[in-house]
């Protein structure tokens, strides 16, 4: 069974990373840059810590205060950059524990597929982590916004879709290191909601 969902994982891969073209390659390349995005999670926290109180989910913390206080400010990025950490950092334990290589690295597929970043990276690919910081952060900002901002949580998804079909695109990873990734950002980032949630209720 394993076999099997490996193999459609890998035709898969190389289905959907044949859909390239050489004109779109350094789009893609961009797109895959995590410096790229740094604007959105700038604009996105910008947005969120100047907006009014009531665009935010009642937890107890600044944003339902009657004067909104700088260490319940802190209190969210600080949960912010320790979920992005936690999602970043553990996946490369699961790289190490599974050991499966990225299809870059791989010298049964490497004809097979367009290789279009000349760096592959590290030597493992699942699971992506990409894939997990984006949909992690998406998650967060959705749980934490009212319906007046899920316009923004909207685009997050989005972006984060994006991301990780990026990384298919230049030949990084597989469909189930993005599958799990994305399952596992959101995980995550309903779990840090959550903490955050626990840790500042009134």
């Amino acid at each position: 069974m394993m076999d099997f969902l490996l193999d459609l994982d890998q035709s898969l891969f190389i289905f959907l990373n044949s859909l390239g073209s050489i004109s779109y390659d350094k789009v893609w390349l961009y797109i895959s840059e995590k410096d790229t995005w740094i604007w959105l999670y700038l604009f996105s926290l910008i947005l969120l810590l100047t907006g009014k109180r009531e665009n935010f989910i009642q937890i107890g913390f600044s944003y339902y205060d009657i004067k909104p206080t700088y260490r319940n400010t802190f209190s969210f990025l600080l949960v912010l950059i320790l979920l992005i950490t936690f999602t970043d950092q553990s996946s490369n334990l699961f790289k190490d524990y599974f050991q499966r290589l990225r299809p870059c690295h791989d010298p049964n597929l490497i004809d097979l597929f367009r290789v279009v970043k000349e760096s592959c990276g590290g030597l493992y690919s699942f699971f992506s982590a990409h894939a997990a910081n984006s949909f992690a952060f998406a998650t967060f900002i959705f749980f934490m916004t009212q319906k007046s901002y899920r316009k923004l949580s909207f685009v997050l998804f989005i972006w984060a879709l994006i991301v990780s079909y990026s990384r298919i695109y230049i030949g990084v990873h597989f469909p189930l290191d993005i599958i799990f990734g994305a399952v596992y950002g959101i995980a995550s980032g309903y779990m840090f909601y959550s903490l955050l949630k626990y840790f500042t209720k009134t």
